[in-house]
C-alpha cells in the first residue's frame, strides 16, 4: 500500500458566513494548532454518524458562538497536505443567531471575498472564496435568438446573472456588433456578460468573462495560454468528465459547467448524469461548477444540495 492510501482523511464542515453587506468571515487559527495563524472559514471535524450540516451546527457554536439559522451547501472537495487529506463541506451561511465571538481568542476578518487577498491563507480557502464571488444564475441565449429578443428579455433575470452570448450561426464580425450593443444594454441591468468567440474578443468589447466549449478547452496547451493568471476577465469551460474539470482546473479558468443532469430534446443521445453524477463529478475539482441540463431556477435548491455553484439554462430563463 503506497504511502498515499495510508494518510488519514477527515472530512470537515465549514462556514463562509456572509453578512447583509456582503462581507464574509475568515477566522486566524489559534497558537498551538497545526498551522497556527493561517486563515480560514470557521468550521471542524465532522465525527462519526454526525451529518456535514450537524457538525457544521455544532462546530460554529463551540468555536465562535453562533446558532445558524439559514445555511446551504457552497462547496465539496477535498485537499491533500502532505501528512492528511482533508474534504471539505463547506457551507454559505447568511442567517444566525447570536453574536460572532472569538471563544478561541482567534481574530477576525470580515471582507468581501475579493479583499482577503493579504491574508495568510490555508490553500483551501482560494476555492471557496472564487465560489462566493460568482453567482448562482448562469443563463444561455438561446442559439437562433435575434439581437432584439436578447434585449427584449434582458430584464428577465436576476441582477448579477452571468449571461453568456451562444450565437453559432453568426460570423465573428456579425457575433463582435450583436455582442458590443447587448454588453451595453445589459449594464443597467446588472447582468455580466460571457463570451464564446475567445479571449481577445472578449477583452476588447469589455465582457466580464469568455466561455469555452469542451473541445476548445481541451485543444488549449498551458504553455500557449492567452492570459495571465491574475486578472479581471472570468474564464468558464463546458466539461463532461473528470478529465476534462482536471484540464480546466490546471489552465486556472474560474468555473466549469457540467451536465447533462436531465435529459434534454437539445441533446437528445448525451450521457445523462443524474444528480449523484453530477455530484461526483463536482467533487472531483476546486472549481466552482454550474450544473447543465433541463434546469433553471426551480432546481436551485436541488442544485444547492448537490454542491452546485448554481444553474445553467436557456428557455427556464427566456420564458418567465
Amino acid at each position: 500500500m503506497g504511502a498515499a492510501s495510508e494518510k488519514p482523511h477527515i472530512h470537515v464542515a465549514c462556514g463562509a458566513l456572509r453578512d447583509a453587506q456582503g462581507r464574509v468571515l475568515l477566522v486566524e487559527r489559534p497558537l498551538g494548532k497545526i498551522a497556527a495563524l493561517k486563515w480560514e472559514f470557521p468550521g471542524g471535524k465532522i465525527e462519526a454518524g454526525e451529518s456535514p450540516r450537524s457538525a457544521l451546527d455544532r462546530e460554529l457554536h463551540e468555536e465562535i458562538g453562533i446558532t445558524v439559522r439559514d445555511a446551504r451547501p457552497l462547496t465539496l472537495f477535498t485537499h491533500e497536505y502532505l501528512e492528511r487529506k482533508v474534504t471539505l463541506h463547506t457551507f454559505l451561511v447568511t442567517g444566525w443567531d447570536g453574536e460572532v465571538l472569538a471563544r478561541e481568542a482567534q481574530r477576525f476578518n470580515w471582507d468581501p471575498p475579493h479583499r482577503h487577498d493579504g491574508l495568510d491563507v490555508l490553500p483551501t480557502v482560494a476555492p471557496i472564496l472564487r465560489a462566493l464571488e460568482l453567482p448562482p444564475d448562469y443563463a444561455f441565449t438561446r442559439p437562433d435568438a435575434d439581437e432584439a429578443s436578447i434585449v427584449r428579455g434582458l430584464g428577465r433575470l436576476a441582477r448579477g446573472t452571468l449571461l453568456r452570448l451562444r450565437l453559432p450561426r453568426l460570423s465573428q464580425r456579425e457575433y463582435a456588433g450583436v455582442a458590443r450593443r447587448v454588453i451595453t444594454a445589459a449594464r443597467p441591468w446588472g447582468l455580466r456578460m460571457v463570451l464564446d468567440r475567445g479571449e481577445p474578443m472578449a477583452r476588447d468589447l469589455g465582457a466580464a468573462g469568455v466561455h469555452f466549449r469542451q473541445a476548445e478547452l481541451l485543444a488549449l496547451e498551458p504553455s500557449n495560454l492567452p492570459w495571465v493568471i491574475v486578472d479581471n476577465v472570468l474564464r468558464i469551460g463546458s466539461c463532461h468528465d473528470i478529465a476534462s474539470l482536471a484540464k480546466a482546473e490546471s489552465l486556472g479558468l474560474h468555473a466549469a459547467v457540467v451536465g447533462p443532469v436531465n435529459n434534454t430534446a437539445t441533446h437528445p443521445d448525451a450521457s445523462v448524469l443524474g444528480w449523484e453524477g453530477f455530484q461526483a463529478l463536482a467533487a472531483s475539482t476546486r472549481l466552482p461548477v454550474y450544473a447543465i441540463g433541463g434546469l433553471g431556477p426551480q432546481q436551485m435548491p436541488e442544485a444547492f444540495a448537490h454542491y452546485a455553484q448554481g444553474v445553467c439554462g436557456i428557455s427556464a430563463y427566456w420564458s418567465r
